[in-house]
């Protein structure tokens, strides 16, 4: 791609002399986020060829004079610290807490003792796990290949993203390997200062141990770290964790809590200035025309620059700079303006006239929905904004031609490809610091505020935050896409009762993958979209017993640019899945819980969740007049989650009491962290559930702050309970799942209270 040209217009007398060079954040032998962050917990990720020591690669995660590199994941200082490499962005999830205790449970380290460090870009760190759920389905024998394949490419384009809810899935057999790899090696260095058979030593609490003798970690980690790598490192058996499946304390939330942790929004260096930024409606049209003479006089604007589609004022605070954005009065070229009935439209025209992806095929589902008895039903969703808390932000610094951006993203590799090729460089020219985040949902994979700041940075000459006003933030956000589902079924009577006989759905939507592959990989993807199954994931493929099955995606492409969200397709196919069997149920005349039930009789994980939830929240139906409570099941990013919502509706009030949830997530690291996630997704989906709704005039979106795109309030919040089902399965992901079941639950709740079927979100305002 060319180079996007940009412009600065510079007041003279401003321009400052060059800024001195400091030192990264991360390097810095004084208070650092390593040194914050200190003292409750790591983290880190991969295979044990790659991850536990790389010989074919060149490790860049270095370790200080006082610290010994027993692997490329875990360093040891003299002090006692335990460091572990996190490749992963911490944003509320836990992954700072979560993954380290893996390591350090395999390790036999004190708790207290345990750091983490970001790790720096490498293929070592590369998240070769993004592939799980794309082929989940697939046969045994296929899916290893599959995920050796993807897993390759991953680390041979370095791509260190998180999402999907994959950073535990992704590197807890690495970070177990590790671990057991490091013990190995300090158990073998102590061994021979005591003379003794290395598997007759342990470890605990951060001491080898051998009979009555006791050694640091810190006194033999550097004899250790001399040891050769072990070929096959053998793992605790569960009988021995000391960590994992405990509630260990999370290691962001004392800095969090204290104010020392440090957001992108929070990044000062030497000679920083700010800058705000505007940019045309959806569409990203041409930049036209600005006044920048009117902006330049205001005091404190230092520079107006010009990019191809925005404009931006820098100067010496952030509220000058986005305030003289009004005076710059910037101009945009006349294109296609999307409003919200037309796109409407386009998506119910859609369902027939979109070009048509068979997600799946079984029995002769097409002729058995043909025929008269069939019960169909069409849903809506609107678009939904990220409305990340910390807006969208990036510091840039160039200096002799390398280019250091420190930023609250998702990923690294995706961070750093975009900087150099805006700015033609070589990736090694670009350094990428990671920062808390305030918020991601994955708004924060996209990289378009982190190049603006780039540029901004190389037409000023200085170092430069870059700061989304609220407004800006939601006018260029990558939303949630709108869709349509025209769900069919039906019935057929069989000894034991009405079941399920032949089950449709038709959804049209955008494709958000493609659209995200696009702006940020563009020459991995495709020059137009096409309908595919994985626009639909949670449509298809079902734990329920549905008889013959016919699931497709209809393409709609929409002028409004689209993005992954939290839950992603699954945020809209569990409300468009659950409310039709929920549907289907009272078509039946059963009971919501005991049809699904039934319909699980080949899911067993699937069936115990359902209990496990009705056992926490139910029953289900009429607890008082206007209240009542609804169910809901979905599964996604290999975990398993049933809500049970308690409702109250009166006209023009909905107001929900109670929301009960129910997760089997294979084998738990942390329950607390596990458990603070489901709640937090179920709160997150209520919030998307009652209001979510960005509607568009003029090409632009009208809502420009809270009061226009409200999120749940604490006055609003139900009550949560979550119960966690034991497992010994493989880890799922606890991020996103919680989010999709709860729209439905609340939407039959509602049902349940008012006789009312809600086909279409937001919920408020349709009692």
């Amino acid at each position: 791609m060319s180079e996007p040209e940009v412009t600065s217009e510079t007041t003279p007398e401003a321009a400052p002399a060059a800024a001195p060079v400091a030192a990264p954040p991360q390097a810095k032998r004084g208070t650092t986020r390593r040194n914050i962050l200190i003292g409750t917990g790591a983290v880190g990720g991969l295979l044990l060829g790659y991850a536990v020591w790389p010989r074919k690669q060149r490790l860049n995660w270095v370790a200080g004079p006082d610290e010994s590199r027993i692997n490329g994941w875990l360093k040891i200082g003299t002090d006692g610290r335990v460091i572990v490499a996190v490749p992963q962005a911490e944003m509320g999830q836990g992954v700072f807490t979560a993954l380290p205790q893996i390591l350090a449970d395999e390790l036999g380290a004190d708790w207290n003792t345990v750091g983490v460090e970001p790790a720096p870009l490498n293929p070592v760190y590369a998240n070769r796990g993004m592939a799980a759920d794309a082929t989940a389905k697939m046969p045994a024998l296929f899916r290893g290949i599959a995920n050796w394949g993807i897993g390759e490419v991953m680390s041979r384009f370095e791509v260190q993203l998180t999402g999907g809810s994959s950073s535990v899935r992704a590197y807890e057999p690495t970070l177990r390997l590790a671990g057991a790899a490091a013990r190995e090696m300090l158990c073998k260095a102590a061994a021979r200062r005591w003379d003794a058979d290395w598997e007759d030593l342990d470890t605990a609490n951060g001491f080898v141990i051998y009979k009555a003798n006791r050694i640091r970690f810190a006194d033999i980690a550097g004899e250790a770290a001399q040891e050769d790598m072990p070929s096959e490192p053998k793992l605790r058996s569960p009988a021995k964790n000391r960590l994992m499946g405990k509630s260990a304390p999370r290691i962001d939330i004392p800095a969090k809590t204290n104010g020392s942790a440090r957001f992108g929004i929070d990044v000062r260096i030497p000679g920083l200035v700010y800058a705000a930024v505007r940019s045309g409606p959806t569409g990203d049209p041409a930049l036209t025309g600005a006044n920048v003479a009117a902006a330049r006089a205001v005091p404190g604007v230092l520079d107006v620059v010009k990019g191809p589609s925005w404009v931006a004022v820098v100067g010496t605070s952030w509220w000058l700079a986005n305030n003289a954005l009004d005076a710059a009065a910037p101009q945009f070229a006349a294109q296609p303006k999307p409003a919200g009935p037309w796109m409407a439209k386009a998506l119910h025209d859609g369902l027939d006239t979109g070009e048509i992806a068979v997600a799946q095929d079984e029995g002769d589902a097409a002729a058995l929905l043909a025929k008269p008895g069939t019960i169909t039903a069409t849903y809506s969703v609107p678009f939904l904004a990220h409305a990340c808390l910390e807006p969208m932000n990036a510091t840039a610094r160039i200096t002799d031609g390398h280019v250091e951006v420190w930023a609250p993203t998702q990923s690294l590799t995706l961070a750093t490809w975009a900087v150099s090729r805006a700015l033609g460089i070589e990736d090694k020219d670009v350094t990428v610091y990671p920062t808390l985040l305030g918020g991601g949902f994955g708004r924060k994979v996209e990289v378009d505020c982190i190049v603006q700041a780039a540029l901004i940075a190389r037409a000023t000459k200085r170092p430069v935050q870059l700061i989304y006003s609220r407004a800006e933030d939601i006018a260029q956000d990558k939303f949630r896409p709108a869709a349509v589902a025209r769900m069919r079924g039906q019935l057929e009577t069989t000894a034991a009762g009405k079941r399920v006989g032949a089950w449709g759905a038709r959804i049209a939507v955008p494709d958000p993958a493609w659209a995200v592959m696009r702006r940020n990989m563009p020459r991995l993807a495709s020059d137009k979209p096409k309908a595919s199954a994985g626009s639909i994931e949670g449509a298809f493929d079902q734990p329920y017993d549905l008889g013959a099955v016919l699931a497709e995606h209809a393409l709609v492409d929409l002028p409004v640019a689209s993005g992954i969200w939290r839950s992603v397709g699954h945020s809209f196919t569990g409300f468009f899945v659950e409310s039709f069997i929920d549907e289907l149920a009272h078509a039946a005349g059963a009971d919501p819980f005991a049809f699904r039930l039934a319909l699980l009789h080949n899911s067993p994980r699937h069936a115990a969740v359902l209990r496990a939830v009705m056992r926490l929240g139910g029953p289900l139906g009429i607890v008082e007049p206007g209240v009542a409570r609804g169910i809901a099941l979905h599964e996604s990013f290999g975990s398993i989650v049933a809500v049970i919502a308690e409702v109250a509706a009166k006209p023009g009030e909905i107001t929900v009491r109670r929301l009960s949830g129910a997760i089997d997530c294979g084998q738990v690291v942390n329950p607390g962290i596990v458990a603070a996630q489901v709640e937090g997704a179920m709160l997150f989906g209520l919030s998307a559930a009652l209001t979510g709704d960005i509607q568009f005039e003029g090409g632009h979106a009208t809502a420009t702050n809270f009061d226009g795109a409200p999120l749940l309030s604490m006055a609003q919040a139900p009550a949560t309970q979550v119960t966690i089902m034991p497992s010994t399965a493989p880890p799922g992901g606890v991020g996103e799942p919680g989010t999709p079941p709860v729209a439905p639950a609340v939407a039959n709740a509602l049902f349940a209270a008012t006789g009312k079927r809600i086909r279409d979100l937001p919920l408020i305002g349709k009692v």
